[in-house]
C-alpha cells in the first residue's frame, strides 16, 4: 500500500464508507432515539426552546422522527445520499442556531456537530458504497 496515493482501491473505499455510515448512523439512531422515546416530542421541543432555537414546537418533533430515521438508514445504507444531507442539514441549523455561540470545543461548541455535519455532508456526496442496500438495489434488474 503506498501511503502517499489519493487514489483508494474501490475494496479500501468501500470500508472506508462502511465504518463512516456505521459511526454516523449509530449516534444519530442513539441520540434520535433518545429524543423520540426518552425525551418525546414535547420534551425535544421544550429542550430546543430552552436553548433559544426558534421554532421549537415544529423543529423538535421533526428532529425526533428525522434523526433516528436518518441514522438507521446509514447502519443499513439505504437512500445513504438522503440520510446523509439530512443529518449535515440538521447538523448545519445546531450550528448556526446553538453551537457556534460557545465557542469551538466540546461541550457545547462547534467541534463535534462540525464533524457530524462534515460526515454527512461525505455520505450524501459519496453514497454508501459497496457494503449496502443501496448498492444491492442499484444492481436490480428494472423491467
Amino acid at each position: 500500500m503506498n501511503v502517499f496515493s489519493t487514489r483508494p482501491s474501490d475494496r479500501q473505499l468501500g470500508i472506508g464508507l462502511l465504518v463512516l455510515r456505521l459511526a454516523l448512523g449509530a449516534v444519530f439512531l442513539v441520540h434520535g432515539g433518545q429524543k423520540l422515546f426518552i425525551g418525546g416530542f414535547g420534551g425535544t421541543a421544550g429542550m430546543l426552546a430552552q436553548m433559544g432555537i426558534p421554532a421549537a414546537s415544529i423543529i423538535g418533533p421533526v428532529l425526533a422522527v428525522v434523526e433516528p430515521l436518518a441514522g438507521a438508514a446509514l447502519v443499513l445504507g439505504l437512500l445513504t445520499h438522503v440520510a446523509g444531507l439530512a443529518v449535515a442539514i440538521d447538523m448545519l441549523g445546531a450550528i448556526l442556531t446553538f453551537h457556534r455561540l460557545h465557542g469551538f470545543f466540546v461541550p457545547i461548541g462547534i467541534e463535534f456537530p462540525m464533524m457530524l455535519c462534515a460526515s454527512g455532508f461525505a455520505l450524501a456526496m459519496l453514497g454508501a458504497g459497496p457494503f449496502s442496500i443501496d448498492e444491492a438495489l442499484s444492481k436490480r434488474k428494472v423491467t
